[in-house]
Protein backbone atom coordinates (compact mmCIF):
# COMPACT_ATOMS: atom_id res chain seq x y z
CA UNK A 1 0.00 0.00 0.00
CA UNK A 2 1.54 3.08 -1.10
CA UNK A 3 1.54 6.63 1.41
CA UNK A 4 -0.59 8.28 0.12
CA UNK A 5 -3.29 6.15 0.21
CA UNK A 6 -2.96 4.93 3.94
CA UNK A 7 -2.66 8.89 4.80
CA UNK A 8 -6.05 8.99 2.97
CA UNK A 9 -7.72 6.36 5.23
CA UNK A 10 -6.44 7.58 8.26
CA UNK A 11 -7.69 11.08 7.67
CA UNK A 12 -10.82 9.65 6.43
CA UNK A 13 -10.68 7.84 9.64
CA UNK A 14 -10.40 10.65 11.85
CA UNK A 15 -13.16 12.23 10.21
CA UNK A 16 -15.18 10.41 11.39
CA UNK A 17 -18.34 11.59 13.80
CA UNK A 18 -18.39 9.81 17.28
CA UNK A 19 -20.97 7.80 17.31
CA UNK A 20 -24.55 8.11 19.44
CA UNK A 21 -24.58 6.41 22.92
CA UNK A 22 -28.10 5.72 22.27
CA UNK A 23 -26.90 3.30 18.89
CA UNK A 24 -24.60 1.86 20.90
CA UNK A 25 -27.00 0.81 23.39
CA UNK A 26 -29.23 -1.07 20.60
CA UNK A 27 -26.38 -2.70 19.17
CA UNK A 28 -25.44 -3.95 22.58
CA UNK A 29 -28.61 -5.37 23.30
CA UNK A 30 -29.34 -6.87 19.81
CA UNK A 31 -26.24 -8.77 20.71
CA UNK A 32 -27.21 -9.94 23.91
CA UNK A 33 -30.53 -10.69 22.78
CA UNK A 34 -31.36 -11.45 19.35
CA UNK A 35 -35.25 -10.74 19.89
CA UNK A 36 -35.39 -7.76 21.37
CA UNK A 37 -36.76 -5.61 18.46
CA UNK A 38 -39.24 -8.46 17.95
CA UNK A 39 -42.48 -8.58 19.72
CA UNK A 40 -42.76 -10.14 22.71
CA UNK A 41 -44.45 -13.55 23.46
CA UNK A 42 -47.72 -13.27 25.53
CA UNK A 43 -46.89 -14.73 29.18
CA UNK A 44 -47.98 -17.92 29.88
CA UNK A 45 -49.22 -18.43 33.21
CA UNK A 46 -46.19 -19.50 35.26
CA UNK A 47 -44.78 -15.89 34.05
CA UNK A 48 -47.85 -13.91 35.79
CA UNK A 49 -48.22 -16.05 38.86
CA UNK A 50 -44.32 -15.29 39.52
CA UNK A 51 -42.95 -12.11 38.46
CA UNK A 52 -39.35 -12.78 37.56
CA UNK A 53 -35.89 -11.54 38.97
CA UNK A 54 -33.84 -8.67 37.65
CA UNK A 55 -32.36 -11.52 35.08
CA UNK A 56 -33.83 -14.31 34.00
CA UNK A 57 -32.33 -17.75 33.60
CA UNK A 58 -31.89 -17.26 29.38
CA UNK A 59 -30.86 -13.98 29.47
CA UNK A 60 -27.33 -13.23 30.53
CA UNK A 61 -26.41 -10.55 33.77
CA UNK A 62 -24.56 -7.73 32.75
CA UNK A 63 -22.73 -5.61 35.45
CA UNK A 64 -24.42 -2.01 35.40
CA UNK A 65 -27.61 -3.20 33.21
CA UNK A 66 -31.00 -4.51 33.90
CA UNK A 67 -32.58 -6.66 31.70
CA UNK A 68 -36.55 -5.64 31.97
CA UNK A 69 -38.64 -8.88 30.74
CA UNK A 70 -41.77 -6.46 29.73
CA UNK A 71 -39.66 -4.27 27.35
CA UNK A 72 -37.94 -7.45 26.23
CA UNK A 73 -34.69 -5.06 26.56
CA UNK A 74 -31.33 -3.74 28.57
CA UNK A 75 -31.48 -1.15 30.68
CA UNK A 76 -28.28 1.28 32.70
CA UNK A 77 -28.76 1.24 36.32
CA UNK A 78 -27.57 4.84 37.44
CA UNK A 79 -25.92 5.11 41.17
CA UNK A 80 -28.16 5.07 43.65
CA UNK A 81 -27.22 8.26 45.14
CA UNK A 82 -28.10 10.50 42.68
CA UNK A 83 -31.72 11.15 43.96
CA UNK A 84 -33.03 12.02 40.35
CA UNK A 85 -32.25 8.82 39.38
CA UNK A 86 -35.27 6.80 37.81
CA UNK A 87 -33.89 3.55 37.87
CA UNK A 88 -32.29 1.50 41.03
CA UNK A 89 -32.19 -2.12 41.84
CA UNK A 90 -34.28 -0.94 45.29
CA UNK A 91 -36.77 0.17 43.09
CA UNK A 92 -37.09 -2.47 41.12
CA UNK A 93 -37.54 -4.93 43.81
CA UNK A 94 -40.06 -2.55 45.04
CA UNK A 95 -41.59 -3.11 41.87
CA UNK A 96 -41.33 -6.96 41.35
CA UNK A 97 -43.03 -7.01 45.02
CA UNK A 98 -45.93 -5.15 44.25
CA UNK A 99 -46.33 -6.84 41.12
CA UNK A 100 -46.62 -9.71 43.24
CA UNK A 101 -48.82 -8.78 45.87
CA UNK A 102 -51.40 -7.34 43.45
CA UNK A 103 -50.86 -11.01 41.99
CA UNK A 104 -51.36 -13.06 44.59
CA UNK A 105 -54.20 -10.71 45.99
CA UNK A 106 -56.50 -11.16 42.68
CA UNK A 107 -55.68 -14.92 43.33
CA UNK A 108 -57.00 -14.85 46.43
CA UNK A 109 -60.11 -13.04 46.28
CA UNK A 110 -61.43 -16.24 43.71
CA UNK A 111 -63.93 -18.32 45.15
CA UNK A 112 -61.95 -21.63 44.50
CA UNK A 113 -58.97 -21.52 46.14
CA UNK A 114 -55.89 -24.30 46.34
CA UNK A 115 -54.70 -26.18 48.27
CA UNK A 116 -51.57 -26.52 50.31
CA UNK A 117 -51.08 -30.57 50.25
CA UNK A 118 -50.58 -31.90 46.94
CA UNK A 119 -53.09 -34.61 45.80
CA UNK A 120 -55.47 -33.16 48.74
CA UNK A 121 -58.90 -32.19 47.51
CA UNK A 122 -62.41 -32.44 49.21
CA UNK A 123 -63.65 -35.08 47.15
CA UNK A 124 -60.83 -37.32 48.33
CA UNK A 125 -60.66 -36.03 51.86
CA UNK A 126 -64.65 -37.68 52.08
CA UNK A 127 -63.68 -40.68 50.06
CA UNK A 128 -60.97 -41.33 52.43
CA UNK A 129 -63.26 -41.10 55.43
CA UNK A 130 -66.25 -42.63 54.12
CA UNK A 131 -63.53 -45.98 53.57
CA UNK A 132 -62.40 -45.33 57.34
CA UNK A 133 -58.75 -44.58 55.94
CA UNK A 134 -58.53 -41.28 58.43
CA UNK A 135 -58.86 -41.51 62.05
CA UNK A 136 -61.01 -38.65 63.86
CA UNK A 137 -57.82 -36.59 64.75
CA UNK A 138 -56.72 -36.73 61.47
CA UNK A 139 -60.22 -35.97 60.17
CA UNK A 140 -60.31 -32.71 62.00
CA UNK A 141 -56.80 -31.59 61.53
CA UNK A 142 -57.39 -31.71 57.88
CA UNK A 143 -60.78 -30.58 57.69
CA UNK A 144 -59.75 -27.32 59.63
CA UNK A 145 -57.04 -26.87 56.61
CA UNK A 146 -59.26 -27.19 53.87
CA UNK A 147 -61.80 -24.32 55.58
CA UNK A 148 -58.29 -22.37 56.16
CA UNK A 149 -57.59 -22.61 52.62
CA UNK A 150 -61.62 -21.48 51.58
CA UNK A 151 -61.30 -18.31 54.07
CA UNK A 152 -62.38 -15.03 52.05
CA UNK A 153 -61.12 -11.34 52.74
CA UNK A 154 -64.04 -9.24 54.41
CA UNK A 155 -63.61 -6.12 55.32
CA UNK A 156 -64.89 -4.99 59.18
CA UNK A 157 -67.28 -1.55 59.80
CA UNK A 158 -66.21 -0.15 62.88
CA UNK A 159 -68.62 2.21 64.29
CA UNK A 160 -67.22 4.88 66.54
CA UNK A 161 -67.80 8.50 68.60
CA UNK A 162 -65.32 9.69 66.52
CA UNK A 163 -65.38 8.42 62.57
CA UNK A 164 -63.00 10.88 61.91
CA UNK A 165 -60.51 9.99 64.28
CA UNK A 166 -60.97 6.61 62.36
CA UNK A 167 -59.83 7.82 59.29
CA UNK A 168 -57.05 9.05 60.28
CA UNK A 169 -55.49 7.32 63.15
CA UNK A 170 -53.37 4.02 61.65
CA UNK A 171 -53.76 0.36 63.56
CA UNK A 172 -49.97 -0.46 65.18
CA UNK A 173 -51.15 -3.69 66.73
CA UNK A 174 -54.15 -5.31 68.13
CA UNK A 175 -54.55 -8.22 71.12
CA UNK A 176 -57.52 -10.30 71.64
CA UNK A 177 -58.55 -11.39 75.19
CA UNK A 178 -58.39 -14.91 76.20
CA UNK A 179 -62.41 -15.34 75.09
CA UNK A 180 -61.90 -13.38 71.87
CA UNK A 181 -64.57 -11.18 72.57
CA UNK A 182 -62.86 -7.88 72.71
CA UNK A 183 -59.60 -6.58 71.04
CA UNK A 184 -57.51 -4.38 72.69
CA UNK A 185 -55.73 -1.59 70.14
CA UNK A 186 -52.76 0.75 69.74
CA UNK A 187 -53.22 3.30 67.26
CA UNK A 188 -50.82 5.94 66.04
CA UNK A 189 -51.91 9.44 66.05
CA UNK A 190 -51.00 11.62 63.00
CA UNK A 191 -50.03 14.41 65.65
CA UNK A 192 -48.01 11.76 67.20
CA UNK A 193 -48.13 9.63 70.12
CA UNK A 194 -50.46 6.41 70.43
CA UNK A 195 -54.49 6.30 71.31
CA UNK A 196 -55.87 3.03 72.84
CA UNK A 197 -59.02 1.28 72.28
CA UNK A 198 -61.04 -1.61 72.63
CA UNK A 199 -63.42 -3.29 69.92
CA UNK A 200 -66.15 -5.14 71.11
CA UNK A 201 -66.41 -8.24 68.92
CA UNK A 202 -69.62 -8.74 69.92
CA UNK A 203 -71.64 -7.60 66.49
CA UNK A 204 -68.85 -9.76 64.36
CA UNK A 205 -71.68 -11.79 62.71
CA UNK A 206 -72.04 -12.25 58.91
CA UNK A 207 -73.46 -10.80 56.50
CA UNK A 208 -72.48 -7.17 58.39
CA UNK A 209 -69.53 -7.57 60.28
CA UNK A 210 -69.61 -4.56 62.12
CA UNK A 211 -67.90 -3.84 65.69
CA UNK A 212 -67.69 -0.86 68.16
CA UNK A 213 -64.86 0.89 69.21
CA UNK A 214 -64.68 1.60 72.72
CA UNK A 215 -62.25 4.53 73.78
CA UNK A 216 -61.13 6.23 76.40
CA UNK A 217 -59.47 9.65 77.38
CA UNK A 218 -55.96 7.91 77.99
CA UNK A 219 -53.68 8.79 75.73
CA UNK A 220 -49.64 9.16 75.77
CA UNK A 221 -47.09 10.29 74.02
CA UNK A 222 -44.53 7.55 74.10
CA UNK A 223 -43.77 4.18 72.23
CA UNK A 224 -45.38 0.78 73.76
CA UNK A 225 -42.43 -2.00 73.79
CA UNK A 226 -44.68 -4.47 74.93
CA UNK A 227 -48.87 -5.30 75.80
CA UNK A 228 -50.75 -8.45 77.18
CA UNK A 229 -53.86 -8.57 79.29
CA UNK A 230 -53.77 -9.08 83.08
CA UNK A 231 -56.32 -10.82 85.36
CA UNK A 232 -55.78 -8.42 88.42
CA UNK A 233 -59.70 -8.53 89.60
CA UNK A 234 -61.24 -11.19 87.33
CA UNK A 235 -60.07 -12.50 84.18
CA UNK A 236 -58.55 -9.89 81.77
CA UNK A 237 -59.64 -6.93 83.59
CA UNK A 238 -56.74 -5.15 82.72
CA UNK A 239 -54.29 -4.17 80.10
CA UNK A 240 -50.41 -4.78 81.23
CA UNK A 241 -48.26 -1.69 78.68
CA UNK A 242 -44.67 -1.76 78.81
CA UNK A 243 -44.33 2.36 78.14
CA UNK A 244 -40.99 3.54 76.59
CA UNK A 245 -39.09 6.62 78.30
CA UNK A 246 -39.26 9.85 76.73
CA UNK A 247 -36.81 12.51 77.40
CA UNK A 248 -36.45 13.44 80.96
CA UNK A 249 -39.84 10.84 81.89
CA UNK A 250 -38.48 7.44 81.74
CA UNK A 251 -39.88 4.31 81.24
CA UNK A 252 -42.46 2.61 83.09
CA UNK A 253 -45.07 -0.66 83.38
CA UNK A 254 -48.59 0.30 83.65
CA UNK A 255 -51.84 -1.36 84.36
CA UNK A 256 -54.83 -0.39 82.27
CA UNK A 257 -58.34 -1.34 83.71
CA UNK A 258 -60.47 -2.28 81.06
CA UNK A 259 -63.36 -0.72 82.95
CA UNK A 260 -62.06 2.57 81.98
CA UNK A 261 -63.11 2.42 78.34
CA UNK A 262 -67.04 3.42 77.76
CA UNK A 263 -69.27 0.59 77.56
CA UNK A 264 -66.20 -2.14 78.14
CA UNK A 265 -67.32 -3.17 81.75
CA UNK A 266 -70.71 -4.75 83.10
CA UNK A 267 -73.37 -2.45 84.32
CA UNK A 268 -72.81 -1.33 88.02
CA UNK A 269 -69.08 -1.89 87.81
CA UNK A 270 -67.00 1.27 89.47
CA UNK A 271 -64.14 1.73 87.00
CA UNK A 272 -60.71 0.88 88.28
CA UNK A 273 -57.43 2.87 89.08
CA UNK A 274 -54.70 3.11 86.79
CA UNK A 275 -51.19 1.50 88.52
CA UNK A 276 -48.03 2.90 87.29
CA UNK A 277 -44.90 1.27 88.27
CA UNK A 278 -41.46 2.67 87.26
CA UNK A 279 -39.81 0.51 85.43
CA UNK A 280 -37.19 1.84 83.03
CA UNK A 281 -36.08 -0.07 80.00
CA UNK A 282 -38.59 -3.01 79.31
CA UNK A 283 -38.54 -4.63 76.55
CA UNK A 284 -40.85 -7.33 77.22
CA UNK A 285 -43.83 -8.67 80.06
CA UNK A 286 -45.83 -10.93 81.16
CA UNK A 287 -48.78 -11.67 83.00
CA UNK A 288 -48.80 -14.57 85.60
CA UNK A 289 -51.73 -17.33 85.98
CA UNK A 290 -49.85 -19.49 88.06
CA UNK A 291 -51.32 -19.69 91.23
CA UNK A 292 -47.56 -19.93 93.02
CA UNK A 293 -46.96 -16.45 91.73
CA UNK A 294 -50.80 -15.53 92.49
CA UNK A 295 -50.60 -11.15 91.35
CA UNK A 296 -47.74 -10.66 89.69
CA UNK A 297 -46.53 -9.86 86.27
CA UNK A 298 -42.55 -9.72 84.46
CA UNK A 299 -41.16 -7.49 82.55
CA UNK A 300 -37.73 -8.26 80.56
CA UNK A 301 -35.56 -5.31 80.96
CA UNK A 302 -31.51 -5.14 79.88
CA UNK A 303 -29.88 -7.64 81.34
CA UNK A 304 -32.39 -8.86 83.99
CA UNK A 305 -35.88 -9.91 84.34
CA UNK A 306 -37.75 -8.05 86.94
CA UNK A 307 -40.79 -10.04 88.65
CA UNK A 308 -43.40 -7.87 90.25
CA UNK A 309 -45.87 -8.53 92.81
CA UNK A 310 -48.98 -5.75 92.45
CA UNK A 311 -50.84 -6.48 95.97
CA UNK A 312 -47.74 -6.25 97.91
CA UNK A 313 -45.21 -4.49 95.82
CA UNK A 314 -42.50 -6.82 96.40
CA UNK A 315 -39.80 -6.81 93.69
CA UNK A 316 -37.38 -10.06 92.75
CA UNK A 317 -34.32 -9.40 89.99
CA UNK A 318 -33.01 -12.23 88.05
CA UNK A 319 -29.31 -10.59 86.54
CA UNK A 320 -29.07 -11.99 82.85
CA UNK A 321 -26.38 -11.35 79.99
CA UNK A 322 -28.83 -10.14 77.53
CA UNK A 323 -31.54 -8.26 76.86
CA UNK A 324 -34.89 -9.78 77.87
CA UNK A 325 -37.07 -9.53 74.57
CA UNK A 326 -40.11 -12.33 74.94
CA UNK A 327 -41.46 -13.54 77.96
CA UNK A 328 -43.84 -16.28 78.87
CA UNK A 329 -45.32 -18.01 82.05
CA UNK A 330 -46.31 -21.67 82.68
CA UNK A 331 -49.71 -22.39 83.83
CA UNK A 332 -48.82 -25.80 85.51
CA UNK A 333 -45.04 -25.54 86.97
CA UNK A 334 -43.79 -22.72 88.61
CA UNK A 335 -41.33 -21.22 85.50
CA UNK A 336 -41.27 -17.97 83.52
CA UNK A 337 -39.66 -18.73 79.89
CA UNK A 338 -37.18 -15.96 78.70
CA UNK A 339 -35.82 -15.15 75.01
CA UNK A 340 -32.93 -12.71 74.66
CA UNK A 341 -31.39 -10.65 72.38
CA UNK A 342 -28.54 -13.19 72.21
CA UNK A 343 -30.41 -15.66 71.15
CA UNK A 344 -30.62 -17.73 74.19
CA UNK A 345 -33.65 -19.10 75.51
CA UNK A 346 -33.89 -19.95 79.34
CA UNK A 347 -36.88 -20.59 82.13
CA UNK A 348 -36.29 -19.58 85.58
CA UNK A 349 -37.76 -21.44 88.64
CA UNK A 350 -39.72 -18.92 90.67
CA UNK A 351 -39.04 -21.36 93.72
CA UNK A 352 -35.43 -20.61 93.58
CA UNK A 353 -33.73 -17.29 95.36
CA UNK A 354 -32.52 -14.71 92.55
CA UNK A 355 -29.38 -14.51 94.80
CA UNK A 356 -27.88 -18.12 93.67
CA UNK A 357 -27.22 -19.71 90.48
CA UNK A 358 -30.04 -22.67 90.34
CA UNK A 359 -32.49 -20.62 89.54
CA UNK A 360 -32.21 -20.97 85.63
CA UNK A 361 -33.73 -24.58 84.93
CA UNK A 362 -34.15 -25.00 81.04
CA UNK A 363 -31.77 -23.02 78.22
CA UNK A 364 -31.88 -23.16 74.38
CA UNK A 365 -29.91 -21.25 71.88
CA UNK A 366 -31.17 -19.88 69.01
CA UNK A 367 -28.68 -18.09 66.12
CA UNK A 368 -30.56 -14.58 66.28
CA UNK A 369 -32.42 -12.45 68.64
CA UNK A 370 -35.58 -14.51 69.77
CA UNK A 371 -38.92 -12.31 69.44
CA UNK A 372 -41.74 -14.63 71.00
CA UNK A 373 -41.72 -17.70 73.21
CA UNK A 374 -45.37 -19.57 73.18
CA UNK A 375 -45.63 -22.10 75.67
CA UNK A 376 -47.63 -25.16 74.26
CA UNK A 377 -50.66 -26.61 76.63
CA UNK A 378 -49.13 -29.59 77.89
CA UNK A 379 -46.04 -27.70 78.76
CA UNK A 380 -43.26 -29.83 76.89
CA UNK A 381 -42.61 -28.44 74.20
CA UNK A 382 -42.20 -24.35 73.58
CA UNK A 383 -42.29 -22.44 69.98
CA UNK A 384 -39.56 -19.90 69.70
CA UNK A 385 -39.06 -17.32 66.63
CA UNK A 386 -35.93 -14.99 66.33
CA UNK A 387 -34.98 -11.68 64.02
CA UNK A 388 -33.53 -14.37 61.82
CA UNK A 389 -37.16 -15.11 60.30
CA UNK A 390 -36.68 -18.89 62.39
CA UNK A 391 -39.67 -20.67 63.65
CA UNK A 392 -38.73 -23.85 66.00
CA UNK A 393 -40.98 -25.84 68.12
CA UNK A 394 -38.51 -27.38 70.93
CA UNK A 395 -38.91 -30.66 72.79
CA UNK A 396 -38.24 -29.29 76.90
CA UNK A 397 -37.51 -32.51 78.12
CA UNK A 398 -34.41 -33.07 75.85
CA UNK A 399 -33.94 -30.01 75.13
CA UNK A 400 -34.05 -30.66 71.48
CA UNK A 401 -35.76 -29.44 68.00
CA UNK A 402 -38.40 -31.19 67.14
CA UNK A 403 -39.81 -29.12 64.34
CA UNK A 404 -38.99 -26.02 62.33
CA UNK A 405 -41.51 -23.97 60.48
CA UNK A 406 -39.85 -22.52 56.89
CA UNK A 407 -40.97 -19.70 55.09
CA UNK A 408 -41.44 -16.77 57.64
CA UNK A 409 -39.28 -13.67 56.79
CA UNK A 410 -37.59 -11.41 59.23
CA UNK A 411 -34.46 -9.49 59.14
CA UNK A 412 -34.18 -7.50 62.10
CA UNK A 413 -38.26 -6.19 63.52
CA UNK A 414 -40.07 -7.42 66.39
CA UNK A 415 -42.78 -10.22 65.12
CA UNK A 416 -45.14 -11.78 67.45
CA UNK A 417 -45.77 -15.48 67.05
CA UNK A 418 -49.43 -17.10 67.73
CA UNK A 419 -50.25 -20.78 68.40
CA UNK A 420 -53.24 -22.21 68.25
CA UNK A 421 -53.56 -25.66 69.44
CA UNK A 422 -57.34 -26.32 69.04
CA UNK A 423 -56.80 -25.54 65.72
CA UNK A 424 -53.53 -26.69 65.46
CA UNK A 425 -51.85 -24.07 63.41
CA UNK A 426 -48.87 -21.85 63.72
CA UNK A 427 -49.64 -18.06 62.63
CA UNK A 428 -46.92 -15.01 61.64
CA UNK A 429 -46.93 -11.81 60.05
CA UNK A 430 -43.18 -11.65 58.31
CA UNK A 431 -41.34 -8.46 57.82
CA UNK A 432 -42.75 -8.34 53.90
CA UNK A 433 -46.44 -8.16 54.93
CA UNK A 434 -47.41 -11.39 54.12
CA UNK A 435 -49.57 -13.57 57.04
CA UNK A 436 -48.45 -17.24 56.62
CA UNK A 437 -49.90 -20.24 58.11
CA UNK A 438 -48.75 -23.29 59.18
CA UNK A 439 -49.70 -26.72 60.57
CA UNK A 440 -48.95 -27.85 64.21
CA UNK A 441 -48.25 -31.34 63.13
CA UNK A 442 -45.94 -31.14 60.54
CA UNK A 443 -44.69 -27.77 59.80
CA UNK A 444 -46.54 -27.71 56.38
CA UNK A 445 -47.16 -24.11 54.77
CA UNK A 446 -50.71 -23.95 54.55
CA UNK A 447 -51.60 -20.70 53.35
CA UNK A 448 -50.12 -17.21 52.40
CA UNK A 449 -51.93 -14.05 52.65
CA UNK A 450 -50.82 -10.58 50.84
CA UNK A 451 -51.66 -7.68 52.67
CA UNK A 452 -54.45 -5.49 50.81
CA UNK A 453 -52.02 -2.56 51.72
CA UNK A 454 -48.63 -1.94 49.46
CA UNK A 455 -45.46 -3.41 51.46
CA UNK A 456 -44.04 -1.02 53.77
CA UNK A 457 -42.48 -1.09 57.38
CA UNK A 458 -44.96 1.40 58.84
CA UNK A 459 -47.91 -1.13 57.73
CA UNK A 460 -46.83 -4.32 59.17
CA UNK A 461 -50.47 -6.11 59.60
CA UNK A 462 -51.28 -7.07 62.85
CA UNK A 463 -53.56 -10.40 63.19
CA UNK A 464 -55.50 -12.15 65.72
CA UNK A 465 -56.52 -15.64 65.10
CA UNK A 466 -59.43 -17.56 67.29
CA UNK A 467 -61.51 -20.58 66.92
CA UNK A 468 -64.27 -18.19 68.61
CA UNK A 469 -64.25 -14.75 67.28
CA UNK A 470 -66.96 -13.03 69.05
CA UNK A 471 -67.08 -14.86 72.04
CA UNK A 472 -68.23 -18.66 72.74
CA UNK A 473 -70.45 -18.31 70.34
CA UNK A 474 -68.92 -17.62 67.53
CA UNK A 475 -66.88 -19.08 64.09
CA UNK A 476 -63.25 -19.83 63.96
CA UNK A 477 -61.48 -16.94 61.55
CA UNK A 478 -58.38 -14.68 61.56
CA UNK A 479 -58.82 -10.43 62.03
CA UNK A 480 -56.25 -8.73 60.45
CA UNK A 481 -55.47 -4.59 61.18
CA UNK A 482 -53.67 -2.66 58.78
CA UNK A 483 -53.67 1.20 58.56
CA UNK A 484 -56.82 2.51 58.99
CA UNK A 485 -58.84 -0.56 57.72
CA UNK A 486 -59.67 -3.93 59.83
CA UNK A 487 -60.77 -7.47 58.14
CA UNK A 488 -62.16 -10.55 58.74
CA UNK A 489 -61.25 -13.87 57.24
CA UNK A 490 -64.02 -16.59 58.87
CA UNK A 491 -64.33 -20.09 57.62
CA UNK A 492 -67.12 -20.42 55.16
Amino acid sequence: MNRSSWQGKKKHGRSRHPRNPWLRQQELNERLHPGALESPPDPGPDDAASPSTSTGSSVPELPGFYYDPEKNRYFRLLPGHNNCNPLTMEGIRQKEMENKRLQLLKEDDKQEKKVARKGFNTSSFLQKRQLGFLSVTSYCRLAHELRLSCMQRKKVHIRSSDPSALASDRFNLILADTNSSRLFTVNDVRVGGSKYGIISLRGLKMPTLQVHMQENLYFTNRKVNSVCWASLNHLDSHILLCLMGLAETPGCATLLPASLFVSSHPAGERPGMLCSFRIPGAWSCAWSLNIQANNCFSTGLSRRVLLTNVVTGHRQSYGTNSDVLAQQFALLAPLLYNGCRSGEVFGIDLRCPSQGSGWKATRLFHDSAVTSVQILQEEQCLMVSDMAGKIKLWDLRTTKCLREYKGHVNEYAYLPLHVHEEEEIVVAVGQDCYTRIWSLHDGQLLRTIPSPYPTSKAYIPSVAFSSRLGGFRGAPGLLMAVGQDLYCFSYS
